[in-house]
């Protein structure tokens, strides 16, 4: 009988088949794998087969589709968090929910070990781990990429063959893909060289810019205290919401992403990214948070906000700050209804038009027709007000400048 009980992080691709003929062998474990369903495209039936192929005596493959969107996504779409101004961290987003959903399946079967599949230099070792720690200080954490005898993906390849483990990864398709309904991240091979334009085979779910069509094409975007719940009218729960976003943003070659980013183990990193629904609403949501947003608390939040993007890219959801900064959040989102036009096209996103019960523009106070109510004469105080001190401070150093003349 096996000494140890471990669940995996099981994704199915290279690493993770690999990992579990691995682990069982040097940990005389007996393995169960985990795979969550975040709503990516690639397919998941016969994973459970796989996984017992590869050495698993039991296999979940659970949907979190819908929990991961209302509950991770979405926080952090009302939250306006985009990592270093450009990332909507699909992939940040993900490891918490799956980090959690491993821990329950460890603690139903009792297992006393759990492990993933992140290199030794990436964000996600940092995310799984904390978040297990976090939530279970008695479970132990493994990373066999960390310290493995393999040193390229072309020894595990080599590895799984010998071993009879079925895998898809060849020695010719180098890259590293790793998605989600949110957005997809595509690493290795020629974008490792960042002078390297990404080839066209690199991108999953979006057409070239210069490919889209020639005709631009609206949207029409309704938010209700932050959330999306309606697209061209149609009111949508959140999975068939995303689904259609990214139908629409890819044709028209929405969401790339090519950026150096700074990774949390203090590194800079070249990452290629696709989100053409996180980034159509992060983008309408901003523009619907321009109208219902007192001018004080939406400068407040974008301060707050690059501190929570942060917690969530360095794996810090499950922490008492995230949950401090999320209960300011959510109240700033109270008024954040109303309905956004975006306009599509080759890969940009226009403002077309906004709208909102709670809309704090008054266009009797902003027109400068006849309608105009806004009291000019009122100016002439503030202003006198406003640049009170700064008249004072040069009166002071002219005073100071001059007495200084005299004791010469």
């Amino acid at each position: 009988m096996a000494k140890n009980k471990i669940v995996v992080a099981y994704s199915g691709g290279l690493d993770t088949s690999v990992m579990v003929k691995w682990l069982k062998d040097n940990y005389d474990a007996e393995i169960i794998t985990f795979t969550g369903n975040l709503g990516q495209t690639k397919e998941l039936v016969g994973l459970e087969e796989k996984a017992k192929k590869s050495g698993a005596s039991k296999s979940y493959v659970i949907d979190l589709t819908k929990e991961f969107l209302e509950e991770y996504a979405f926080p952090a779409l009302r939250a306006g968090a985009m990592y270093e101004d450009a990332y909507p961290m699909a992939c940040s987003l993900g490891r918490p929910l799956l980090a959690k959903t491993l821990v329950d399946i460890a603690r139903m079967e009792n297992a006393n070990m759990v492990a993933h599949g992140c290199t030794g230099k990436g964000n996600d070792q940092v995310r799984f781990e904390v978040t297990v720690g976090a939530l279970a200080p008695d479970i132990v954490n493994i990373a066999p990429l960390r310290t493995w005898e393999f040193k390229s993906r072309e020894e595990e390849i080599d590895y799984a063959k010998a071993h009879n483990i079925p895998v898809t990864a060849t020695k010719d398709n180098p890259y590293s893909i790793d998605e989600n309904i949110w957005g997809t991240a595509i690493e290795c091979g020629i974008l490792e060289d960042p002078m390297a334009e990404p080839p066209a085979d690199a991108f999953q779910h979006t057409v070239a810019p210069e490919d889209a069509p020639n005709e631009s094409e609206v949207v029409t975007i309704e938010f209700e205290k932050g959330i999306p719940a309606a697209v061209n009218g149609a009111a949508l729960d959140s999975v068939s919401l995303v689904k259609l976003l990214n139908e629409i943003g890819g044709r028209h070659g929405i969401g790339r992403i090519d950026m150096i980013e700074n990774r949390l183990v203090g590194i800079k990193s070249r990452e290629v990214y696709e989100a053409p629904a996180g980034m159509i609403l992060h983008f309408a949501h901003k523009e619907l948070e321009r109208i219902t947003l007192e001018k004080s608390v939406a400068h407040y939040k974008s301060l707050v906000v690059q501190e929570y993007a942060n917690l969530i890219y360095n794996g810090l959801w499950f922490t008492p700050l995230r949950d401090a900064l999320q209960a300011f959040i959510d109240k700033t989102q109270e008024k954040v209804t109303g309905l956004v036009k975006v306009r599509l096209y080759k890969g940009t996103t226009r403002i077309a038009g906004r709208t909102s019960p709670y809309s704090l523009y008054d266009p009797e106070l902003a027109t400068y027709t006849a309608a105009d109510q806004f009291d000019h004469k009122a100016s002439e105080g503030f202003i006198k007000i406003f640049g009170l001190p700064y008249k004072t401070i040069c009166r002071v150093e002219q005073k100071a400048k001059d007495a200084e003349k005299h004791l010469v």
